[in-house]
């Protein structure tokens, strides 16, 4: 800084601890270190809501600079502006001379500039013999010049929070877009589903978003859309599956009959095996007529009928896909406790809690081994862990669960609503607990 001394405001200004902080500041500018002027200026514009300076006094710190004679900032040059109050009034746009002082006042406070003032307060510069500038009073910009690169730090953090803030806004519109269109198509095709329930989710999820929102509040609402245009999709693709198979003249899937009255529960393979092998023995030791040959060549015929039709029968559960498992852990972290640790990492770790949770809630292993097979092994842990979240409101765990199961068979169920509700819910919880 000019002078390497301490400066004081001239008149009844005081003198404060952060006017002497710029000022030390200011001495420390690296040797030769050069700046554009208009372009540290643009930055500084870029950076205001960070740096804590108003519009008004950027348009001051414009007129500043506009008194620096050169285009680069350095103490070679000098860093003292002197302009009056007249010239720095007429460059200001016609700004009074009450408020050019305020916003002074506000880029000293800012640290942006440092009063250099005379002994009478007046701003003047002493030349030399040789007309080149001795001492000047007025308006240092060495703090401005010592933060440049804090200030183009600042700025670009600005632009980059901008720049992800328009992004976020663009994905939300797009999903938007896709769910609202999604789920008129779904409408008039007649899809399975509580379509006018996904509805007003969709217009609540809307109606929450504010005019101004912020980068978080943007991110959870994308978030939760995703979550809903996901869980139509999967809908959707059961509709078009189900239109597939059942539209299809050379496939047998509509008449599916097994005329084997015998025939043994596929729950008891041991049972079946036995009488497998009694009836083989009767073949080989009684004399076997020509109607008895008839009718087993029959019974042969229509379990190998069924048999065929049986191998053209989608897996189970592969209809409806898994959300992640973040997002399960987020709206149901009771789950987390019954854990391997009291903690859960991967699904595998969820599906073993789940088991356990299944045990605790009194839910029978029939019933769990039904929804595994329609929902996925999957799907089928994360509704446990739901019911689990919700279990003070649930009079039967194993009765609501082949609920859920039977009205997932027939597309009327869908997990992401359920998923979104508690994950809210427990959203707002920690909210309030914070």
């Amino acid at each position: 800084m000019e002078g390497g001394s301490v400066a004081t405001p001239f008149g009844r200004r005081a003198m404060t601890l952060g006017m002497l902080a710029n000022q030390v500041m200011a001495r420390e500018i690296e040797d030769g270190k050069t700046v554009d002027k208009w372009k540290l200026f643009r930055a500084l514009c870029e950076a205001r809501p960070l740096i804590g300076v108003t519009d008004r006094a950027l348009a001051v710190m414009n007129a500043l600079l506009s008194f620096y004679p050169k285009d680069e900032l350095s103490e070679a040059h000098g860093l003292v502006v002197f302009p009056s109050n007249a010239q720095l009034s007429l460059r200001s746009h016609g700004m009074t001379e009450q408020t050019i002082r305020r916003h002074l006042a506000v880029l000293v406070e800012a640290g942006l500039i440092i009063r250099k003032d005379s002994p009478n307060g007046k701003r003047y510069v002493r030349r030399n013999g040789a007309g080149a500038i001795d001492e000047a009073f007025g308006f240092s910009l060495a703090p401005l010049l010592a933060r440049a690169d804090e200030v183009e730090s600042l700025a670009a953090q600005v632009t980059a929070e901008r720049l992800h803030l328009q992004r976020l806004r663009e994905r939300l519109t797009l999903c938007r877009r896709d769910v609202a269109k999604l789920i008129e198509t779904a409408a008039e095709e007649g899809a399975r589903g509580d379509w006018e329930m996904i509805s007003m989710h969709f217009r609540a999820l809307v109606m929450a978003i504010p005019r101004t929102p912020t980068p978080d509040v943007l991110t959870t609402a994308l978030e939760e859309m995703e979550m809903l245009r996901e869980e139509i999709v999967n809908l959707l693709e059961m509709h078009i599956d189900s239109r597939k198979i059942s539209g299809n003249p050379f496939q047998n899937q509509r008449h599916i009959q097994n005329s084997n009255t015998d025939s043994i529960s596929e729950s008891e393979p041991a049972i079946e095996t036995k009488q497998g092998e009694k009836s083989e023995i009767d073949r080989q030791t009684l004399p076997v007529t020509k109607g008895q040959k008839d009718a087993d060549l029959g019974k042969r015929s229509v379990n190998a009928a069924g048999a065929a039709n049986e191998s053209h029968r989608s897996p189970p559960g592969l209809g409806i896909k898994a959300f992640p498992l973040a997002l399960v852990l987020q709206a149901c972290p009771q789950i987390a406790d019954y854990g391997a640790g009291g903690a859960i990492s991967t699904w595998r770790d969820l599906m073993a809690a789940a088991v356990v949770v299944r045990s605790m809630l009194g839910v029978s292993p029939d019933a769990y081994q039904q929804a595994c097979e329609i929902l996925g092994a999957e799907n089928a842990a994360t509704v446990i862990a739901c019911i689990l979240e919700r279990a003070g409101h649930i009079n039967s765990a194993g009765g609501y669960l082949r609920d859920l199961t039977r009205r997932a068979e027939r597309g009327e169920f869908a997990i992401g609503p359920m998923l979104m509700a508690l994950a809210r819910a427990n959203g707002n919880s920690v909210r309030k607990a914070g």
